[in-house]
């Protein structure tokens, strides 16, 4: 299997290109542009299916050729759609069975992209010709160096409720489940009388009353996600047969729920991802970060591709905020620290007509007479001086447990409070940490952990018995866990454990909860202080304000080192810790805020990271983001202020600077250091 592409040399640098949707002249200036700003790798073809297969069967590849040898002639390499996620309008007129059909069980009207059924067997027929057309002419072409099939699967078609899904579902579950009777009993049927005869009587999760079997609902989450990866695996298959250079797509990590990237992740040659900036947020670049580290997760650690992300404004936001001053910079530096070999755009050059010509690019409609065009420049060359860093590895001693199944069900109907977010306790375990200067890593929960100080679990509600029995071997073989509550709730079927709650983690946690007792919204509770030994002292450290969540727990091995003071559960444990085996488990009972002026979590935190020893730099303002790659140091200063990082001593990479014992980076500013040898 091909791996990284090897060409072009370096970091990737470039963007989505349209050149269809300019006249010829312009394609001359873009590539004089491209040279100018040291772009070596633009994603080339995404849309154009109705161009180059005008009809059915009649393919006409000359413009195609054309801006081909143009930029092969220039020195910039290719990475080359399928044009596969958006069918022309003769395939949708020619085939209507083919239409996306939502739950409410209307069809989707045309005139965007992924107006299509995944399950089609004419889509599926339709994208495999024009695959198999375009890996026939271009496989060997030595300016394409990769290869891009479809795009952002799951964008507006993670799931069809048509005929044609239904008895592909059917399919499914018989492959799944074997025979009914298996079925039945993973679905708990028997609740509400809903027990199946037959695999052709079970119909998709379509808009029905309330309370539909969420085994049913989780099943067809599976097989929709099953169904993109299929149609994946199909062009991927048929360009293998002409070209040995690596397949992927473009994923769309964290911000697409309804796809599974574990399941993706093998499938693909080198992981590659879309992310763009949500400028709501007060601290965007957190969210950026967690996106980077989960898809370098995704990669297994490998160099992974910064797909597309974008030079200024989105056009799709609800208020589309351009980016400050050095934060395109900044925003594309950070991800290249957590592992990506490449920073590419969507666009190349903004669009004048369609439903993305608000969005910004590295040409902007202003020129290159303004900040943009001369920051995409500058990054270019940013990023020529940074080929060394190409392949390194980040490496980190914390783990994220991340599933997306236990994401879709928790975030099902009927849970015992609306405020469970799968997000929510993500992000902030993350930004505890983030504002730690821990790097971390995500897993999945029957990863292997060994080598991981600390596995912390925000939220599994779903746990298998399989990810429980991973999680107690990691502490049993001298591991630190930390638990979220209402984890370790129920099956891969969305069926609880058997009791008491939490089934799965009962053992290992060293206690079991009586009852869960969800707090009124904007209800509070209040802990109790601890000491440094992690007993319970009030007069010794300050109590914290727990939110959303408050539980019964009744210790049976563990410890309390906090308490609840107030609250429905006032005078139980809040904070737990169990010594198993050669390792320690803690148990959170409530919500604590990541965020710094609202201290709780990262408080919290503190001394269990000290406990698993966990080095983490201790003097550093928590706006400059510090991590490693390879012999690396990258700091990023999101603060108005410069900062002096002790500790760092080496050659800054960017000017050349010898840095002895410390480095100042200057507001809003990225430094790169190449450490010494025996500063790694």
């Amino acid at each position: 299997m091909p791996g990284y592409p090897v060409l072009p040399e370096g970091i990737a640098y470039g963007g989505d290109y349209n050149p269809e949707q300019w006249p010829e002249e312009v394609w001359h200036e873009d590539v004089r542009l491209m040279r100018e700003a040291g772009v070596n790798l633009v994603s080339l073809g995404i849309f154009n299916w109705g161009l180059i297969e005008p009809a059915e069967g009649e393919y006409d590849f000359s413009t195609l050729d054309r801006v081909i040898d143009l930029l092969h002639g220039a020195g910039i390499f290719i990475d080359l759609a399928t044009p596969t996620s958006s069918p022309p309008v003769w395939f949708r007129n020619r085939y209507p069975g083919s239409r996306l059909v939502d739950r409410e069980g209307r069809v989707i009207a045309g005139g965007s992209r992924h107006s299509f059924c995944p399950s089609s067997p004419e889509y599926a027929a339709a994208s495999a010709r024009v695959a198999e057309r375009l890996a026939e002419r271009y496989g060997e072409h030595p300016a394409v160096v990769m290869w891009h099939v479809h795009n952002e699967y799951g964008w507006a078609n993670a799931a069809c409720y048509c005929e044609t899904s239904a008895e592909a579902f059917r399919a499914w579950l018989r492959e799944r489940h074997g025979d009914i009777d298996r079925l039945n009993a993973a679905w708990g049927t028997t609740f509400w009388g809903l027990t199946y005869g037959s695999f052709d009587e079970v119909e998709p999760p379509r808009l029905g009353p309330a309370g539909q079997l969420t085994g049913l609902q989780l099943d067809y989450m599976r097989f929709s996600v099953e169904a993109h990866i299929a149609n994946f695996r199909r062009e991927r298959d048929i360009i293998r047969r002409h070209s040995d250079r690596p397949v992927t797509t473009n994923f769309m990590i964290p911000n697409c729920k309804p796809m599974d990237y574990w399941r993706w992740a093998d499938e693909v040659d080198v992981v590659a991802n879309d992310h763009y900036l949500d400028a709501a947020r007060t601290d965007p670049h957190i969210e950026l970060s967690m996106a980077a580290d989960l898809t370098r997760s995704v990669a297994g650690g490998r160099p992974w591709m910064l797909m597309e992300h974008s030079t200024g404004a989105v056009n799709w936001q609800p208020r589309n905020l351009a980016k400050r001053p050095g934060e395109m910079r900044r925003n594309s530096l950070a991800h290249v620290a957590r592992g990506s070999d490449s920073v590419m755009f969507f666009q190349w050059r903004a669009s004048r007509q369609g439903a993305e010509k608000f969005h910004s690019a590295m040409v902007p409609h202003a020129g290159t007479d303004s900040d943009i065009w001369r920051d995409v420049v500058a990054l270019g060359a940013d990023l020529r001086k940074l080929a060394g860093v190409r392949g390194a590895r980040v490496t980190a001693d914390v783990a994220l447990v991340w599933d997306w199944e236990s994401y879709w069900a928790l975030e099902l109907e009927w849970r015992p409070s609306i405020d469970l977010a799968f997000r929510e306790r993500m992000e902030a375990f993350y930004e505890a940490l983030w504002r730690e200067h821990v790097t971390v890593d995500f897993v999945h929960p029957t990863a292997d952990l060994s080598r991981y100080k600390l596995v912390l679990v925000p939220g599994a509600y779903l746990l298998t018995e399989r990810a429980a029995a991973n999680l107690r071997g990691y502490v049993e073989a001298g591991g630190h866990l930390f638990v979220s509550y209402f984890s370790g709730i129920v099956d891969e079927h969305d069926i609880v454990h058997p009791g008491p709650h939490p089934g799965a983690l009962r053992e290992v946690l060293g206690l079991w909860v009586e009852e869960f007792h969800p707090l009124p919204e904007h209800g509070t509770v209040t802990l109790t202080g601890a000491s440094a030994a992690g007993t319970p002292d009030a007069a010794d450290t300050p109590g914290m304000t727990g939110t959303i969540w408050s539980e019964r727990v009744r210790p049976a091995g563990a410890r309390t080192v906090r308490a609840f003071a107030d609250g429905p559960d006032a005078g139980h444990p809040a904070l737990t810790r169990h010594d198993l085996g050669a390792g320690v488990a803690w148990y959170l009972a409530t919500a604590l805020p990541g965020r710094p002026a609202d201290g709780g979590l990262r408080e919290v935190l503190r001394p269990v990271l000290d406990d698993a020893g966990v080095v983490r730099p201790r003097d550093l303002p928590d706006t400059v983001e510090l991590v490693r790659r390879g012999r690396h140091a990258f700091l990023i200063n999101h603060d108005d202020r410069p900062v002096t990082v002790p500790g760092v001593t080496g050659v800054a990479v960017f000017d050349g600077t010898r840095c002895t014992g410390s480095v100042t980076v200057p507001p809003g500013g990225v430094t790169v250091v190449e450490l010494d040898e025996e500063a790694r």
